[in-house]
């Protein structure tokens, strides 16, 4: 495995005071939660496909000839195969390993988990564990409609919930290598919004929702102000003038400055990570194209955010 423990200090501190106990050996392995819908399963392609704009926007282009490609070159070993991180393990819907390219919607996809685990692998000497949880399509109005909003709780609010306790209760099955440690539930992040956007009462019910779905995970999983990162749905850009979708992101901003969630949910603006289609894998723009630049950015950024969160607990 390439080292990966190269970026400054100021992250490990950070990281550690998710941590209490005096004796690293024995604290417990911080765990994270990533949930949303189809952006946060992931769409960005790894392999170049010379078909599609000269391959420009893949993972594969941008370690080999993006402008910014030295930043990225943690991401691949010296023979040219990409790195899988022996310190960030990820379970998703089932499927468990280390953290490597292809944890997206299919193995040649990457989602938000590649940039969010690289930042919390870098910033811990300790492993650290990625619980994903999403699926395209669904809308915090019906399908993740937590039981404070009223009305029928929503299906995959429910199995959010079970799935991250029955994973958080059986980690030494999933992750033989780990038995014997502890494991705590460090923090959520949230990538969502499309199906929310493209509905107007949902649209306007949006803050409310994502407040109330908040409170109840924090209430199921027992952790009162367990740290909460949103990405914004900023899929169109700097440009977005979509009157749904302006104000769909200005309530995911909302939510995070609201009083009571001040120091322990966090807001991440995503629409300078929007690449063109002319330089990205597809023109799919509820997607961002495709481009996995755009998907590493987004966890990086969220995986930023949630550290710093994590040094006010």
């Amino acid at each position: 495995m390439s080292d990966h423990r190269s970026m400054p200090s100021l992250l490990l501190f950070s990281m550690l005071a998710i941590l209490s106990s005096p004796s690293v050996a024995e604290d417990p392995i911080p765990v994270f939660v990533l949930a949303g819908q189809s952006n946060m399963v992931g769409a960005g392609r790894v392999e170049a496909n010379p078909d599609r704009n000269g391959g420009m926007g893949s993972l594969e282009w941008l370690v080999e000839e993006s402008p910014e490609k030295a930043r990225y070159q943690h991401l691949r070993e010296e023979d040219g195969s990409w790195s899988s991180r022996d310190d960030v393990m990820i379970w998703y819907l089932g499927r468990t390993g280390e953290l490597e390219p292809g944890y997206g919607a299919n193995r040649d996809t990457i989602g938000p988990e590649l940039g969010f685990g690289s930042v919390l692998g870098e910033a811990c000497e300790e492993p650290v564990i990625l619980i994903k949880i999403a699926w395209g399509g669904k809308s915090i109005g019906k399908d993740f409609r937590p039981p404070s909003s009223g009305g029928e709780v929503g299906p995959n609010y429910r199995m959010l919930v079970d799935m991250t306790k029955d994973v958080m209760r059986d980690m030494a099955t999933h992750f033989p290598e780990l038995e014997g440690r502890t494991f705590e539930l460090a923090g959520i992040g949230w990538h969502q919004g499309w199906n929310d956007r493209v509905n107007q009462a949902f649209n306007d019910a949006y803050e409310e929702n994502l407040s109330n779905l908040i409170r109840d995970l924090r209430t199921e999983l027992d952790s009162p102000e367990l740290p909460f990162v949103i990405a914004e749905t900023g899929m169109s850009g700097k440009d977005e003038k979509h009157p749904r979708a302006l104000s769909l992101m200005a309530a995911q901003a909302a939510v995070a400055e609201r009083e009571e969630f001040k120091g322990n949910v966090g807001f991440v603006g995503t629409r300078a990570f929007y690449r063109a289609p002319e330089v990205s894998p597809s023109g799919q723009q509820y997607h961002w194209n495709s481009n996995a630049e755009t998907y590493y950015l987004i966890g990086d950024a969220m995986g930023r955010r949630m550290l710093e969160l994590c040094t006010l607990k």
